[in-house]
């Protein structure tokens, strides 16, 4: 056996192995040899080529596959914590019940409601856990004696509470001697400011996803078949689950084919013209109504305070007579939207989301400006008066509003669809059962959200008592629509409405709530006599006075420099401006 040849032999083949395919055919027919030899010479090349290539694609299908098993554990993992998430998720199957029934628009007045819950949540559990509980720590004895008429009220026995701004205390608390401190100044404005600036960027993170997915990129007439074709579930095996999916499943596909269809109808100039006509008229009188409202609103505002500063200071039942001003507000956002629906019905709109962009426009108006009279006479004239305490004066009025629009809410639901219902069904049946009023009850939800956003500074526990409400209002909403209402006569995508909600709770409800906000901190002089501000120029001053002391500590030099260069400059100033105007 000769070695020297075969390692010859094996050095030129590894040689040839290494080279392209071009340069080893023209290497092998170059070759001094026979051609026998010659295909011996390629064919052993290639035997090497195919156990390399072997060789290799056994490592790599070894990476492969452990990239492959790694890749589906991690989607089932996430399938299943998906799975877990959306089980835990806030009445899933009622919302899926609404949406099957009644279709998208009235579904999605229920996921609204869900999402204010979860704003108010989050704001109970930072109030009460950096304002509340430190304060428990300096809290004084209450002497005043309960009666039960001030959970109606607000005023009594709860104005010697945390629910209101009053009774926090201004001085740095501490448990022990030895123990580290707790400025209740500091954390009173940052809880507060830091929560609004979270509902800020997820309103405008939240309006931006739902603005895009649903004008920008709405693919509105695409993937119909793939929704009628591949949407079903085939792991539902439950007879009431299969019948809830498929209801579903068909509202969604009626709401898709109405927009397809819709006829858009050519009117005469005749036509055009009475129909610009009975829509100016509509618009003069549903500003008229406002107006005539607000001025109702402001001047029992000012005549209530009167009364209250002449003598009712301490008398519990002189201040029930403040409940007159809630009431008067809550009979207006009563009943004023229903003159709007009925305006709404006679300017015979063609698209029923027009009608509901109406009539959702004139409702704004005419809550804003409610709030908004109310906001001037809170700011400049209960701050101005002779009350001890306005700020605890400001918060009982804006418990006061809250708890009887609830109120209102309830008897809505009662007295409005059930006896609308009755009355359908029993005594003139051409009417029959009443619809889900879309525009008029998610106007009452921001109206409400509205209200707590403000009064979230002079009682830091109003979310906690709109939790409540919102709560109460989903499960007896629930039960009216189910009981009283009937599915809308004309299915409609209503997936755009959802932008529209969030952008008027951004705007004008939170961007106006945050100029209250700011005209309280910077402007307004706090108490003599109670609130963390008490004795301050204004409560602004309570960060001056901070970054006073930080500045004689070297390590705290940064938030010195961060204070003065941007909330100090005019760049802060200038972009504040353009937020709030």
């Amino acid at each position: 056996f000769n070695f020297n040849a075969f390692f010859e032999e094996a050095k030129l083949i590894g040689s040839l192995v290494s080279m392209s395919a071009r340069e080893r055919i023209k290497a092998i027919q170059k070759m001094p040899e026979t051609m026998k030899k010659k295909r011996e010479i390629r064919n052993k090349v290639l035997q090497e080529i195919t156990e390399k290539s072997r060789r290799r694609g056994n490592q790599c299908d070894c990476c492969a596959q452990c990239v492959r098993r790694m890749a589906v554990s991690y989607r089932r993992f996430r399938n299943s914590l998906s799975e877990y998430f959306h089980l835990l998720q806030l009445w899933q199957k009622t919302l899926k019940a609404i949406g099957g029934k009644f279709g998208t628009g009235v579904l999605s007045y229920f996921i609204f409601l869900k999402w204010l819950l979860t704003f108010n949540i989050f704001s109970f559990l930072i109030n009460f856990s950096f304002i509340t509980i430190p304060q428990f720590v300096a809290a004084k004895p209450n002497n005043l004696s309960f009666t039960g008429l001030e959970i109606f009220t607000g005023a009594g026995y709860f104005q010697e509470t945390v629910l209101y701004y009053g009774f926090y205390t201004n001085t740095t608390i501490r448990k022990t001697e030895n123990s580290a401190s707790y400025n209740m100044q500091l954390a009173y404005i940052f809880t507060v400011g830091i929560y609004f600036v979270i509902c800020l960027l997820s309103l405008v993170f939240s309006m931006a996803k739902s603005f895009r997915r649903n004008f920008i990129n709405p693919q509105t007439y695409s993937g119909q078949a793939s929704k009628l074709l591949c949407t079903w579930d085939f792991n539902i095996t439950n007879e009431k689950a299969v019948k809830l999916k498929q209801k579903n499943l068909s509202t969604q596909i009626k709401e898709a084919l109405f927009e397809v269809n819709r006829e858009v109808l050519n009117f005469s100039f005749k036509e055009r013209f009475v129909h610009f006509v009975v829509h100016l008229a509509a618009w003069v009188a549903s500003l008229g109504t406002a107006v005539a409202a607000c001025a109702g609103v402001y001047f029992l505002s000012i005549n209530n305070l009167q009364l209250f500063m002449k003598g009712h200071k301490n008398d519990l039942e002189g201040q029930a007579a403040m409940l007159v001003l809630p009431i008067v507000a809550s009979l207006l956002n009563a009943f004023i939207p229903f003159f709007y629906s009925w305006l709404g019905l006679l300017e015979h709109f063609q698209n029923p989301r027009h009608q509901i962009y109406v009539t959702v426009t004139r409702n704004i108006i005419l809550k804003i400006s409610i709030v908004g009279i109310l906001c001037y006479y809170w700011l400049n004239i209960v701050s101005a008066s002779e009350s001890q305490c306005w700020e605890t004066l400001v918060g009982q009025d804006i418990y006061r509003l809250v708890l009887v629009d609830f109120i209102f809410c309830l008897l809505g639901c009662l007295f409005g669809e059930f006896l609308r219902r009755i009355i359908g069904t029993t005594v003139c049946v051409n009417l029959g059962m009443p619809e889900f009023d879309i525009a008029r009850n998610v106007l009452d939800l921001i109206y409400a959200q509205t209200l707590t956003w403000i009064g979230i500074f002079f009682s830091p526990l109003l979310p906690g008592i709109q939790m409540i409400t919102f709560s109460i209002v989903f499960y007896v909403k629930k039960v009216s629509l189910m009981m009283n209402c009937q599915p809308p006569r004309k299915v409609w995508r209503a997936a755009q409405m959802t932008t529209l909600f969030i952008f008027l709770l951004f705007f004008p409800s939170l961007v106006g709530v945050l100029s209250v906000i700011a005209v309280t901190v910077w402007r307004l002089k706090p108490s003599k006599e109670c609130g963390p501000f008490r004795g301050l120029s204004s409560i602004y001053a309570a960060i001056s006075v901070w970054i006073e002391i930080l500045k004689n500590y070297p390590g705290s030099k940064w938030v010195v420099w961060i204070y003065q260069n941007l909330f100090q400059g005019a760049l802060f100033f200038f972009i504040l401006s353009t937020i709030l105007l």
